[in-house]
């Protein structure tokens, strides 16, 4: 398995490979890989030759007082990861090359970002579109693959996706949890024990309101209600949003039909956690 940190490096290698008939499957990730991300792996070697993770953590994508300096980092733990789940190569571009003095071009998805993650994180999806555009250019993958815990970000880069003709296929895979149900994802490392112990709280508070909906509440406040009740019996969490949108625009419902998200975000001290279901009806 290769570790290539240089732009030009990583295009000839891939333009190589095409030129040899390969297919290549890509992983985005900002690294301290999990089994979320391994899985995602996984997917892209059984569906394509040849299989990139990107590891960078973006600076476009954190805001002010956001957690960019102590976001984990462990290249050698992650390459080992990589390698076991069958990556081929590794892509570890620096951020001085990914936005070079005087950059000054960005990518914007409208409508979408609006609410959600994109309300508490002004200019969080402009980040992360703007680097994902440029790993798409840089990677040129036949086929994407991303994580549905993070599923505001994955409606947005479809978008994306669609709106500017990229030529490639994206695909979004199911959240791969813990035992007790917290999703997967590289902050959890940040939670002490104590609000590790709460935080499989959000996904609690999800199957609620998919048992809430079974039952024939279609109501949104009263299960938002019904799930903030519960989130905050736990020790230490501070909803920062609960909501119930459509899947197209994602718009908050007056209503639940037809299929819609589910969707927290809950800060556990300085932690702040996300996660989603859909419901249908």
């Amino acid at each position: 398995m290769q570790v290539v940190r240089e732009l030009d490096v990583v295009k000839e290698i891939i333009r190589d490979l095409k030129n040899k008939g390969m297919t290549v499957g890509f992983v985005p990730t900002m690294g301290f890989l999990h089994e979320g991300h391994l899985s995602l792996v996984r997917t892209a070697k059984s569906e394509n030759d040849f299989v990139v993770i990107s590891i960078f953590v973006n600076p476009l994508q954190f805001g002010v007082g956001e957690d960019f300096e102590r976001y984990p980092r462990d290249l050698e733990r992650d390459r080992e990861l990589a390698d076991s789940a069958g990556c081929d190569l590794i892509f570890v571009p620096a951020a001085k090359d990914m936005y070079p003095p005087g950059y000054a071009t960005f990518v914007d998805v409208d409508r979408l970002t609006e609410g959600l993650c994109g309300a508490s994180r002004p200019g969080h999806f402009r980040g992360v579109t703007t680097v994902v555009a440029k790993l798409f250019n840089l990677v040129s993958p036949h086929k994407a693959y991303f994580g549905q815990k993070d599923a505001q970000q994955a409606l947005v880069l479809k978008k994306m996706v669609q709106d500017l003709n990229m030529d490639l296929d994206l695909f979004i895979l199911p959240t791969v949890r813990e035992a007790d149900g917290l999703a997967m994802s590289s902050r959890n490392k940040y939670l002490n024990s104590g609000e590790r112990e709460e935080a499989p709280v959000l996904y609690k508070s999800l199957l609620l309101a998919r048992e809430l909906v079974a039952r024939g509440e279609r109501d949104p406040l009263i299960i938002g209600k019904n799930m903030e009740d519960l989130i905050c019996s736990a020790r230490g969490a501070v909803v920062d949003y609960l909501e119930i949108v459509d899947t197209e625009e994602l718009k908050p419902l007056k209503s639940i039909k037809g299929r819609c998200l589910v969707a927290v975000a809950v800060k556990f001290g300085t932690t702040r956690l996300i996660d989603n279901i859909f419901v249908e009806v």
